[in-house]
């Protein structure tokens, strides 16, 4: 027996399409639409918002789970009707109306014809009667969207317009009427409203109603121009006049950008931020084009082509209306040269040693809603808070796998070193953080050989959470890194637990190991909670031992006056006596030589470069006759308009190397967008201490 196919949401479309002809027949004057559900909709309730992270779920126009609208209603209001002086064409369907539309807390402005009415019209009726088709269905298909209705309900209609026994004036008047009604009851059914076609006539798509987006500007359906890129090797395509391609996108206008997307995709292509040689030019000798609108900037010179000179106008007067009352602040250079103007009154703080710059960036990320971005020299088995008294748990990798998780989108920016130069195995570090969860994307850049570059760096450290705080110096998260104002050289020991806090660590430390290899959180004999390396890591030379070995780190430094002679005698009678001084640690009382670096944390980069960064736990030095480096730098960390010029330039770069290599062009490597401020103004630290405030 024959299954029959099931009609899918192309089939259909087809169908639709097959039945064009035959609606050009019907009368346009009473199409009642007869179906779909009256929105009741409390008007006092509270807004609706769209998170932010709704840019990540984009799905194509034409499908009906793309979530665009909030719950409160849209109302339509024509405001007035472009006078022509031929008194002939004042009536005729090509004039143009200006409509304001307003819903929640979102107002903006559309300019149709009155064929466009009728074109809509025409449209909606096609989609009714193919909704009406008698298709086969299953209990396991998706089912159609259908109308029901619990009564009789006068529905829209479309009458023809002018009256002759009526004044100009009139008939332009009832004739705004009409159109103003038809759109308003429209607007209240969602069958109706929630169709591409109708979405498309009042300009609207998935990122219009984004609250943390900003205000609604421009967009609609655009002819867009291959080419235009400011990247050397890109534009040979685009150059003459025979390589132009001309491709339908959906142009979307925000107050310091600008983006496109892919109508049968929802993919968000391109975006391009406002900057100080932003510039919009629309005769046809800048353009190349009839009808054609160009918008230049650092990045890029975009061409756009429109149906009519008058709709170029509209367009680029728009556009750069609209950036100029929002996004000035990005338009001119500012002190230094620099895109972000000089803030005041910013929460801030700065850092010298990793201990504490480390502690606030674990806090920070743990408070993460939305997104994280990070570029930086990176090692994801670092430990950010020590000593390990927590198990694995304050591991880099194992926090950001935590908030993938809980749905926190994370981006990763890593220098693609050369590896004779430079020994950080990125690409470990890479393969690392992809397999910790697909809400965390990785890219690396540059790539030497094809772009001819050799032996430069990305030197930025720069961690953003939320687009609101915002970590900047020069303290990679990194194996060496982490110290604190004692400096040690030395590190032979390992964390062991009072016995007064055993009972609670025991049941609430004991984090399981994170995938891979990484220090074992386990309990020894006798109860005690302790924290080791892996145990497949090679013997030591001297571990063990009770006595001291043949080279004493402190005797030499005595010896060369860079230790006093007290320090080396506490030493040796500590070492006698098998005790350390306690540690207070804010986590428990720790008793024991403490353990702070790690495998290949502890280094020396005089001694010997790193080597098998895949074996994150092997020791690659003897810590036993060699000393560690001791390592501090400066770093901070800002909050709100600071915070979010930090993410808007990590914005640029991600966006740029995305551009610039095909492996990252795919949907599951998004664009990112720039909100319109920062969610926050101050966020907690670990530490506790007082914002400085920078004026």
């Amino acid at each position: 027996m024959l299954r029959q196919s099931e009609p899918t949401t192309s089939t259909l479309q087809l169908v639709a399409n097959d039945m064009t002809g035959i609606m050009e027949t019907l009368d346009t004057r009473e199409l009642d639409l007869e179906d779909g559900e009256y929105d009741i909709t409390d008007s006092n309730a509270p807004a609706e918002r769209l998170p932010l992270t709704a840019i990540y779920h984009t799905v194509g126009f034409k499908e009906p789970t793309a979530k665009v609208f909030l719950s409160s209603p849209i109302t339509a209001k024509i405001l007035e009707v472009e006078r022509f002086t031929s008194a002939q064409d004042r009536f005729n369907i090509s004039n143009q109306r200006s409509i304001e539309l307003k819903h929640g807390e979102f107002t903006w402005l559309v300019k149709r014809k009155e064929k466009h009415f009728m074109d809509l019209h025409r449209d909606l009726r096609t989609y009714k009667t193919f909704m009406r088709l008698p298709l086969p269905s299953r209990s396991h298909t998706v089912k159609r969207q259908t109308a029901t209705r619990s009564e009789v309900r006068e529905m829209p209609n479309l009458p023809r317009g002018g009256r002759d026994e009526l004044g100009r004036e009139e008939q332009v008047s009832s004739r705004r009427k009409q159109l103003e009604d038809y759109l308003n009851n429209l607007l209240k059914m969602p069958m109706y409203r929630n169709y591409h076609a109708t979405m498309e006539f009042i300009d609207v798509s998935q990122l219009s109603f984004i609250h943390d987006l900003g205000p609604k500007g421009l967009e609609g359906m655009v002819q867009k121009r291959s080419g235009g890129h400011r990247i050397p090797g890109m534009n040979c395509c685009g150059r003459s006049k025979m390589c132009y391609r001309w491709s339908k996108r959906w142009l979307v206008v925000k107050d310091s950008f600008l983006l496109y997307m892919k109508p049968d995709s929802g993919a968000i292509s391109f975006v391009m931020l406002v900057d100080k040689e932003f510039n919009i030019k629309m005769d046809s000798k800048d353009t190349e084009t009839k009808h054609g609108v160009r918008i230049d900037s650092l990045s890029r010179s975009l061409v756009l082509k429109c149906s009519s000179y008058r709709h170029a106008r509209w367009w680029g007067q728009a556009i750069e209306g609209f950036v100029q009352k929002h996004g000035s602040a990005f338009l001119t250079d500012h002190r230094f040269g620099s895109f972000a103007r000089e803030e005041v009154n910013i929460p801030a703080k700065w850092y010298v040693n990793g201990k504490t710059y480390m502690e606030d960036v674990a806090d920070a990320l743990e408070e993460a809603k939305e997104e994280i971005f990070i570029t930086d020299w990176l090692s994801p088995e670092i430990f950010l808070k020590r000593p390990v008294v927590e198990g694995n748990r304050w591991r880099l990798d194992n926090v950001l796998r935590r908030k993938a998780l809980q749905g926190v989108r994370i981006f990763v920016m890593l220098y693609k070193e050369v590896e004779l130069a430079l020994g950080i195995n990125s690409g470990y570090s890479k393969r690392t953080l992809l397999h910790l969860h697909p809400n965390i994307k990785v890219m690396r850049h540059p790539d030497h050989v094809s772009s001819a570059v050799y032996l430069w760096a990305h030197h930025e450290k720069i961690i953003v959470i939320d687009q609101s705080v915002a970590f900047v110096g020069g303290i990679d998260l990194a194996y060496g890194r982490w110290d604190d104002r004692e400096h040690r050289l030395t590190d032979v020991g390992s964390v062991t637990l009072s016995h007064l806090e055993q009972a609670g660590a025991a049941s609430s430390n004991m984090a399981s190991p994170a995938n891979g290899s990484g220090a074992a959180s386990q309990t020894n004999g006798k109860g005690i909670f302790t924290v080791t390396d892996s145990l497949d890591q090679p013997k030591l030379k001297g571990q063990g031992r009770t006595k001291r070995t043949r080279f004493s780190i402190r005797r030499h430094l005595q010896k060369h006056g860079l230790a006093h002679a007290d320090s080396d005698s506490d030493l040796e009678e500590d070492e006698r006596s098998g005790s350390v001084r306690s540690l207070q640690t804010g986590v428990g009382e720790l008793f024991g030589n403490t353990r702070f670096w790690h495998g290949k944390d502890y280094c020396n980069f005089v001694h010997k470069d790193w080597i098998q960064l895949d074996k994150p736990f092997d020791d690659f030095i003897d810590r036993h006759t060699t000393p560690r480096m001791p390592w501090h730098d400066i770093a901070s960390v800002v909050h709100g308009k600071a915070a979010r010029d930090v993410a808007r330039h990590f914005i640029q770069r991600w966006n740029f190397t995305k551009l610039m290599k095909p492996k990252y062009r795919s949907m599951s490597y998004p664009c990112l967008l720039q909100p319109k401020l920062a969610r926050s103004e101050t966020f907690p630290t670990a530490s506790g201490k007082s914002m400085v405030v920078t004026t």
